[in-house]
């Protein structure tokens, strides 16, 4: 039996800023063939706000809260390069102690951003397990947030010009350790959960297959990259 075929036009919908997954961050312009998106085109400058106007009005410790609205997964990011570009202006100088906290407030919220990215991703894809995994571990990171900073996700107003608000709080760091012994074993409980699972596979193997030699090239990239992130939060030692 001959199989019948037919031909659909390409359909344009336009995705974002007002949804659920953009959060009023930007707009995506995309064609589709069925499922198969055939050009995408972004749209950006929805997140700002005018910052820089606020700022001008503002001492220096009542705008750090403001920018945490840049990217609210990245709140200590956006702080720390805030606070980074007066220090490097004035040449402000950092403790050592404060520069250790920095990076540590920096790694945990990296760590808690990919959480963040990586449970509701698999969850997209149609897995749905793997996010209560990683929102379970989540929270340990933004308990230990809440304790240093009193604030759980996005407005830690923590960094300041020359440091930190304040020291860290006794038993944080026994309490720090004991969550880094505790999350390394879960990342091979990920492995089990997402790496070989059916649903997941499905849906991304052959998807933004990238190159070796343009994979190789950026790996290299962002290597020296980190080294220089790691010098501009104020980590000298």
């Amino acid at each position: 039996m001959a199989r019948i075929e037919t031909k659909t036009e390409p359909m344009v919908i336009n995705f974002g800023p007002h949804h659920p997954s953009m959060h009023g961050c930007f707009r995506i312009v995309v064609t589709l063939d069925g499922e198969d998106v055939m050009d995408c085109e972004p749209v950006i400058g929805y997140l700002h706000r005018g910052m820089e106007k606020i700022a001008e009005n503002r001492t220096n410790i009542m705008y750090v809260p403001y920018v945490s609205r840049w990217d609210y997964y990245g709140g200590m990011f956006n702080e720390a390069v805030t606070v980074n570009a007066v220090e490097k202006l004035a040449n402000v100088s950092i403790p050592k102690r404060a520069s250790y906290i920095r990076v540590i407030m920096l790694e945990l919220a990296r760590i808690v951003n990919h959480l963040l990215w990586l449970g509701p991703f698999v969850g997209d894809t149609g897995a749905q397990t793997p996010i209560f995994y990683t929102l379970r571990d989540r929270e340990m990171i933004l308990d230990l947030f809440e304790a240093a900073t009193g604030y759980r996700m996005v407005n830690n107003n923590y960094f300041r010009i020359g440091g930190v608000a304040v020291d860290l709080p006794y038993g944080w760091m026994d309490k720090c350790e004991e969550f880094c012994n505790y999350f390394a074993p879960k990342i091979d409980e990920y492995e089990k959960l997402i790496t070989n699972n059916p649903i997941f596979r499905r849906r991304v193997e052959g998807v933004g297959v990238l190159q070796r030699f343009r994979l190789l090239c950026n790996t290299v990239f962002l290597l020296a990259l980190s080294y220089q992130s790691f010098q501009i939060w104020g980590c000298t030692s």
